[in-house]
Parts: C-alpha cells; sequence; structure tokens
C-alpha cells in the first residue's frame, strides 16, 4: 500500500521539532480525517536555512511533513513557494489516493510558513487561496 519511501518518513521523520524565533509559521488542518500540520521557516538572506514540522496525524501525514521539509531546506523562498502538492507525492513515490489529501497538506503548510514570514516582512502576498480537499489551488 505505501512505498518504502513513504515508510522511511513515516518510521524516521526528518526535521521534527519547533523553532522557537521562527521567522514563519504555517498551520492547516483538514477537519475531515483530523490530520493538523505546522510548519516554522527560519530563513537567512532568502533562504530557508532551517525547518521544522510538528504533525498529528496519520503516517502519510508524517511521511509527508517530513517530505516537505527535505524538499525546501536551502531552497529561495520563491523556490520553496513553488513546491506543489503532486511534487509532495511523487518524492515519496506515490501515495494511496485515499492519502493523497495528506501531500496538499504538506505543501499548504509549507506555503502557509512563508506566507506568514512574507506578511512579517511586509511583503504584499498575491492571493493564495487553500482549499485542504481540492486538487489544485
Amino acid at each position: 500500500m505505501y512505498s518504502d519511501k513513504v515508510m522511511e518518513h513515516f518510521q524516521n521523520p526528518r526535521n521534527v521539532g519547533e523553532i522557537e524565533d521562527a521567522d514563519g509559521v504555517g498551520t492547516v488542518g483538514n477537519p475531515t480525517c483530523g490530520d493538523l500540520m505546522t510548519i516554522y521557516i527560519k530563513v537567512k538572506d532568502d533562504r530557508i536555512e532551517d525547518i521544522k514540522f510538528k504533525t498529528f496525524g496519520c503516517g502519510a501525514a508524517i511521511a509527508t511533513s517530513s517530505m516537505v521539509t527535505e524538499m525546501a531546506m536551502g531552497k529561495t523562498i520563491d523556490e520553496a513557494m513553488e513546491i506543489t502538492r503532486n511534487d509532495v507525492a511523487e518524492n515519496l513515490e506515490g501515495l494511496p489516493p485515499v492519502k493523497m489529501h495528506c501531500s496538499n497538506l504538506a505543501a499548504d503548510a509549507l506555503h502557509a510558513a512563508i506566507e506568514n514570514y512574507k506578511e512579517n516582512k511586509g511583503e504584499k502576498l498575491k492571493e493564495h487561496i487553500v482549499c485542504s480537499s481540492c486538487e489544485e489551488e
């Protein structure tokens, strides 16, 4: 049912925790399944120099949180904002269709943390609508 990569990130998640003085924090949830994710980012010279997550949810939610933090680490803010829901699932070598909403949450939490960072810096944001039950933004 789950790829080896999903199982690896579930059993040995990367970047778990909280950044107390985070530059951006994004929290998203899906009331249907009960998953809740928070991503914390620390930014230096427009690059994500540290990223952590806390997730309450199923194994797929933990794995997608772990994967999205690995994908975003070291990227510029703009590069990290380009990480899509499908990118997360593809990097985990797929998720069962019933668990695809987990990759949606992970990408959405990253985007929310970046938006929070930009708000904290006083930058004007492009409109970003999140629907955790939709396939696309």
